[in-house]
């Protein structure tokens, strides 16, 4: 089957973004939808990283498919996929720490670090089940969630309670990250252990759309079609959730991983039928650029902020749009400019043949 252009511009369209919400030039002159809710609810920005992990499960599905009928042994991928888990978890940890790893106060979960484990998770769920046994896997884990965090009760504040301080998942964090969270809030973390579990939801519905996609029986106008149309129904499903347990970025809500995936498949089944369909693919092809190195270039946008910080160029650097701005326009050519430079770092490694899978 040949590769899905669409796949690949839609991965950099999502990284793209990562880097632009990431970036702003000051947070309190950032205009809103860039950045994320506050508490429930949900804005672009909340959308991003849901949508990524989404995507890792359409990957997935495509590789290991490809593989397993060429003859690969499970137990040789699974190793592999532990190997490149493992590969990510630690540059994960390597940007956390970086410059000092001071050991005592590195944090360890992030962004990379969820991706790792959702990817690993969502692989041995994909390689030995079928997608009967996935949809019972994404069921399991979200009734596993819920469960948690209404019915077990919190020292000091009982059972059921869904604000920042108080809930199951921040319980957890602060009994088994203490010290080792993320700085802003220190008492809990938005990629921490309990809400992973929804998390890998994303993956296996990815994983479910993806093998969709690699269906012989279907054609492409019949495929677009089911995609929007099941991603209509799960965001409708998700709004529903919403009722019952909020749509929540921070800890990662059932209702939240639902939503985002239909989100997720609507998106993509737009890139899908433009590009690949219809064969519109001029344009997109810096996307498609952005998207071969997705997880290099989110690392390297880490280590350019850190970077700017460290050196002091960073207040220079952002006078030169608010001198010509004014400060929410400021705020975002500045982010905008992050993703212009990493997209030559991106361009020059495609122009090079460097791809690097981690």
């Amino acid at each position: 089957m040949r590769r899905l252009v669409s796949l690949d511009a839609f991965r950099g369209a999502t990284i793209a973004s990562m880097i632009l919400v990431n970036n702003p030039g000051n947070g309190a002159t950032t205009f809103p939808p860039l950045l994320h809710a506050q508490w429930h609810g949900w804005t672009f920005t909340d959308l991003v990283f849901p949508f990524f992990l989404w995507m890792v499960g359409i990957a997935m599905t495509f590789s290991y498919a490809r593989r397993v009928e060429q003859g690969a042994d499970k137990g040789k991928l699974l190793l592999h996929t532990l190997r490149r888990a493992a590969m990510i978890f630690a540059l994960g940890l390597l940007l956390n720490g970086f410059p000092k790893y001071d050991l005592s106060i590195i944090r360890i979960p992030g962004v990379l670090q969820r991706i790792a484990i959702c990817y690993l998770i969502g692989s041995c769920i994909f390689l030995n089940t079928r997608w009967r046994g996935q949809l019972a896997a994404i069921a399991g884990l979200c009734t596993v969630y819920w469960m948690l965090m209404t019915l077990v009760p919190v020292p000091g504040y009982g059972p059921g309670v869904l604000e920042p301080i108080g809930n199951f998942s921040q319980w957890v964090d602060q009994l088994v990250l203490s010290g080792h969270m993320y700085s802003r809030t220190k008492v809990w973390d938005p990629e921490g252990l309990v809400s992973t579990l929804p998390a890998i939801a994303n993956v296996l519905f990815g994983a479910l759309f993806g093998a969709l996609l690699r269906r012989q029986d279907l054609q492409p106008a019949e495929k677009t079609s089911w995609i929007l149309v099941l991603g209509a129904m799960l965001a409708f499903l998700g709004t529903f959730l919403d009722l019952f347990m909020p749509i929540n970025k921070q800890i990662w809500t059932p209702s939240y991983a639902v939503f985002t995936s239909g989100l997720a498949a609507l998106s993509f089944g737009c890139f899908y039928w433009i590009i690949d369909v219809q064969g519109h693919q001029r344009g997109t092809r810096w996307l498609s650029i952005y998207g071969m190195n997705a997880i290099a270039v989110y690392a390297l946008s880490g280590l350019l902020a850190r970077l700017l910080n460290m050196s002091g160029w960073r207040p220079g650097v952002y006078s030169v749009f608010t001198a010509i701005a004014p400060p929410y326009i400021a705020s975002l050519l500045f982010a905008l400019a992050n993703v212009g430079v990493l997209y030559l770092v991106a361009w020059y490694m495609h122009r090079r043949g460097w791809f690097l899978r981690f």
